[in-house]
């Protein structure tokens, strides 16, 4: 059993349930000490930061993840216990396999490897900057307290980042043949329209907000929002649910709530995403409220050093030209990239994430230590 694997294990049998790290940094902080990293912990509201450095010479190179997971779901229907990591045909089933305990732990061991080889072939020699270690348990949950926390904190005290990792699972179909080098902004927007409640029977007596949203989500659907760029796909708009009347056949409802959410690329800003569909609404109604919440603004990293770096290490352990992709949802790398860090994200394979069963190859385990290690490699030596 490989030294990854093993890790993974450690880590998976800890029941940390977001924001509860449940240990695992302690695990993480512990085989860091050992190979020469300052380990300095960060703290805001409830949650538990990890803020790891080994070296003090710039460039600095960050690996960044998070310790916590989502909920099992029905237990009654994973095929075995979610925190009792199982081995079955090749793959390692718990909850956070793949997202991202799995990652974590190549983390870990390709920075042994690292080491291992700068003292072998260097004599003792230190690589040529640093390396870091940014790990949160507040990124499945709110994601106020984790790593847009820490990432303020280090910058103004003037900790700068040049590159970071983000271990997300990145994969498709086989691991390396695709990884994150950007992804799009995320907004929520909650529109209620209100009404006059009544009996269908008498439509001068009421005016139905369900009657108003037809021909706004007529509109906010066919709405062309951009056409993308070389970097992003088009913006998407997307209803995740409507809500309204009183479940009798009867009654006319008083008010409707619709929540939608636009992925948008950086050729919009959230300013112009709320004027154009303040104005759709505008033209339809005028007793409405409509709030937002952004999420997290598109960011990309250009090629240049570290995509190279990525490219060619994949390149090198699996022999695949990787897919530089702004595919997916959101992750912590949109609290790193503006502050001018180079990110990409590179993990196992997503095809289970979130889901019963969830779990990661065996071997791609050790395929993704190597992978790291060779990054940190192109980088540091």
């Amino acid at each position: 059993m490989s030294e990854t694997l093993e890790l993974t294990q450690a880590l998976l049998k800890k029941v940390s349930l977001t924001p509860d790290d449940a240990g695992c940094m302690d695990l993480m902080a512990d085989y860091l000490q050992q190979r020469g990293f300052v380990i300095e912990w960060m703290e805001f509201g409830d949650t538990k930061n990890m803020w790891a450095r080994r070296g003090v010479t710039a460039p600095l190179f960050v690996f960044a993840g998070h310790t916590d997971v989502v909920p099992t779901g029905p237990l009654e229907q994973w095929d075995s216990p979610p925190f009792e990591p199982t081995i079955k045909d090749g793959h390692l089933y718990a909850r956070g396999a793949a997202d991202m305990k799995g990652s974590l732990a190549a983390m870990l061991t390709a920075c042994d490897g690292f080491i291992t080889k700068l003292n072998k072939e260097h004599k003792g020699d230190e690589a040529n900057g640093s390396i870091g270690f940014l790990i949160t348990s507040d990124e499945e949950g709110p994601a106020t307290d984790g790593t847009v926390k820490v990432i303020e904190a280090l910058d103004a005290r003037g900790d700068k980042i040049d590159y970071c990792i983000v271990g997300e699972p990145t994969s498709h179909k086989t691991f390396g043949d695709m990884v994150r080098v950007g992804r799009r902004g995320s907004i929520n927007g909650y529109l209620t329209l209100t009404g006059k409640q009544g009996h269908v029977a008498y439509p001068e007596l009421v005016e139905n907000p369900i009657h108003a949203l037809a021909p706004i989500l007529s509109n906010l659907t066919k709405e062309t929002w951009d056409n993308g760029n070389e970097f992003f796909p088009p913006t998407s708009f997307q209803i995740s649910n409507i809500k309204a009347g009183t479940g009798a056949t009867n009654v006319v409802p008083g008010s409707l709530e619709l929540i939608f959410n636009l992925r948008f690329s950086n050729e919009l800003t959230p300013e112009t995403i709320k004027s154009r569909i303040t104005y759709i609404v505008d033209q339809q109604s005028d007793n409405y409220e409509l709030t937002w919440n952004l999420s997290g603004l598109p960011f990309i990293t250009e090629p240049g050093e570290l995509t190279q770096a990525v490219e060619k290490a994949i390149m090198e352990v699996t022999g695949l030209q990787t897919e530089l992709s702004t595919g997916g949802g959101t992750s912590d790398g949109r609290f790193i990239a503006p502050y001018g860090v180079q990110v990409i994200e590179l993990g196992p394979i997503n095809d289970t994430i979130h889901k019963i069963n969830e779990c990661v190859s065996i071997d791609d385990l050790d395929t993704l230590s190597l992978t790291y290690e060779k990054v940190l490699e192109n980088i540091l030596l």
